[in-house]
């Protein structure tokens, strides 16, 4: 860093040995500002940047001493110089001790206090620096977290797609043998056989859309998926998802209302994965708002996007939750009330889409996750 930059502070109630201290400082590139006494230093520092303060230390109303601890306990980031008297050189000792930078001993010689107001300076990069580095390495341990979180996710859900898919494979064989027994000649005067075909339809549909959450999960959506891209009607799967959730809101006097605009109402996507998010955000939602408020849910046009909205009226999320939200495994709900997963697959399915998740929150003013998706994912 060049000695320009360097700001420097003297006060020194002496106007006459100040502005000649000042001028040769000034010559010597630093830049100094000037106080006659410690009130006026600490006005000065609460408007603007200082790096170094030299401050003699006998001045009227308030002493250098006085002025340093002042300093510590408002910017302790700021440096010291005490200049003294040659017969009270126990004053800089003691400013030393209350963590003065060093002093010097009046009358002072101007190269001598340059240096020390440099070396003064660098100490604070050095500080700097090692606070960027702690920082840095505070940011690498969380990433190594991260990335452990993630290894264990790949083990759980491999786990869970094995256990979850061999059951699956079952309930969709026996729904398939339902209909195919339903479907015979001498069913068609069965009691209530097209409730049943429903109920059976209804199950493997469940069946299919199960298996292609653990794919999800699982990060093994095939190329050759592709082809479930369709044109949507986005207020139609919005009105399914909320359907999905609608019971459990009204049990807790909670209203959801969608407002989808009408240059959106088609949008050309995957459905599926599209559901999966609205479901796991809408109830996200209601489990936010606990009882008696509003869930909004709107889509409208960005260019070429669409913006999807899932807005609550609950406590909202503390700022120190915000950057960590999207992460695997973290929640914020009591232990055994959820598994930190919902929020981190969610992002990784409208990441798949082309999209991108984002979310705004206040303490007490609820919620709002916003998805933006192109109105058509170009197949990859």
């Amino acid at each position: 860093m060049e000695n320009g930059s360097i700001q420097v502070l003297l006060v020194d109630d002496e106007e006459g040995f100040r502005q000649a201290i000042a001028r040769r400082l000034d010559r010597r590139g630093l830049a100094v500002r000037q106080a006659e006494g410690g009130e006026g230093a600490l006005a000065i520092l609460a408007e603007s940047a200082v790096d170094v303060v030299v401050s003699d230390v006998r001045m009227p109303g308030m002493d250098g001493l006085e002025l340093l601890d002042r300093i510590k306990q408002g910017y302790p980031e700021i440096e010291v110089i005490l200049l003294t008297g040659h017969a009270c050189a126990d004053d800089g000792v003691a400013g030393i001790k209350s963590g003065a930078f060093d002093y010097l001993c009046k009358p002072i010689e101007i190269d001598h206090l340059t240096e020390k107001i440099r070396q003064a300076r660098d100490k604070i990069q050095r500080r700097e620096e090692k606070r960027r580095e702690a920082e840095y390495r505070r940011r690498m341990e969380e990433q190594m977290i991260a990335t452990e979180r993630l290894a264990s996710l790949g083990t759980l859900a491999t786990g869970v797609a094995h256990e979850i898919n061999n059951p699956l494979a079952i309930i969709k064989e026996a729904a398939g043998w339902m209909t195919l027994i339903l479907n015979k000649p001498e069913m068609e005067g069965a009691p209530r056989r097209a409730d049943l075909q429903n109920a059976a339809g209804k199950i493997e549909d469940a069946v299919e859309r199960a298996r292609r959450i653990t794919h999800q999960l699982l990060g093994m959506v095939r190329k050759s998926e592709g082809a479930d891209m369709t044109d949507v009607s986005l207020d139609a799967l919005l009105a399914e998802s909320i359907a999905l959730i609608y019971k459990e809101a009204l049990n807790r006097d909670i209203e959801i209302t969608r407002w989808v605009d009408e240059a959106v109402r088609s949008i050309h996507t995957d459905p599926y994965q599209l559901r999966q998010v609205f479901i796991n955000l809408i109830t996200n939602a209601v489990h936010a708002v606990g009882k008696n408020g509003r869930v909004i849910v709107t889509a409208q046009p960005e260019g070429d996007r669409v913006a999807i909205t899932v807005k609550d009226t609950g406590e909202g999320i503390p700022k120190e939750h915000l950057e960590r939200i999207f992460e695997p495994f973290f929640s914020t709900k009591a232990p055994g009330k959820g598994t930190g997963l919902g929020l981190f697959v969610t992002r990784n399915i409208v990441e798949k889409l082309g999209g991108r998740i984002s979310v705004e929150s206040r303490v007490g003013q609820g919620a709002a996750f916003i998805i933006e998706l192109p109105r058509k994912k170009t197949k990859t």
